[in-house]
């Protein structure tokens, strides 16, 4: 019941904001894309990518993992590598990513306790850190156009399956603008802008006509 005199102008401590979140990258690999029937391969790059320079603006933690890079599955996609190119990859043998001891170590690394995921594929790399994440006492956030399955039916039954274990499933963009928040935030606006411009399709082909033909400096 809402008590009406304690109502104040603040966020909920529901919503990520750059100290409370680490992004966590999951095996967008080659051999992984290949067989990525789930989605648009094309979209779900970009989706990544754009997760991936959201989380660089913010400077939010963020770890890089692939699967069985050197034997099978190829390096971590270049276009993702390049935003963090100083950022050590963690490669790993197992499915599960939480069963690997130097990814455990380097999500306890940032601190913080929730956590932003995006992978491939969503019924496999990405459900079984999820719900192990979960498992633990995190909060988990699951990137879904960043991710993607063998087929449609696999990614969505793996979302369902993971949200049913308490993950909330969102987009890139969505995370994005949940780190803004406020366009009175003018150290991070412009550089919002610029990712909405290179990977926000429809949206960021609007905000540079609104830019250079009105004049405004919109964003959202």
């Amino acid at each position: 019941m809402v008590n009406i005199a304690e109502v104040t102008a603040a966020p909920s401590p529901d919503l990520l904001t750059p100290d409370n979140c680490a992004v966590l990258f999951v095996d967008h690999q080659p051999q992984i894309f290949f067989a990525a029937g789930g989605g648009d391969r094309t979209a779900i790059m970009n989706s990544a990518v754009g997760l991936a320079k959201a989380a660089k603006v913010f400077d939010v933690p963020v770890v890089l993992s692939t699967v069985a890079a050197e034997s099978f599955s190829g390096p971590i996609m270049p276009q993702l590598a390049a935003v963090f190119p100083e950022k050590k990859i963690i490669d790993r043998s197992t499915m599960n990513a939480w069963e690997d001891l130097a990814f455990v170590e380097a999500v306890k690394a940032t601190g913080r306790k929730k956590l932003v995921i995006a992978g491939l594929w969503t019924e496999v790399y990405v459900v079984l850190p999820v719900l192990s994440a979960l498992a633990e006492g995190y909060e988990v956030y699951v990137v879904t156009d960043a991710s993607g399955g063998v087929n449609p039916q696999a990614h969505e039954h793996a979302v369902q399956r993971m949200a049913h274990g308490g993950a909330v499933p969102v987009t890139w963009v969505q995370v994005l603008l949940e780190l803004q928040r406020d366009w009175a935030r003018t150290g991070t606006y412009a550089a919002v802008g610029d990712v909405v411009k290179e990977h926000g399709g429809a949206h960021g082909l609007g905000l540079l006509y609104a830019q250079t033909v009105i004049g405004t400096h919109a964003t959202g």
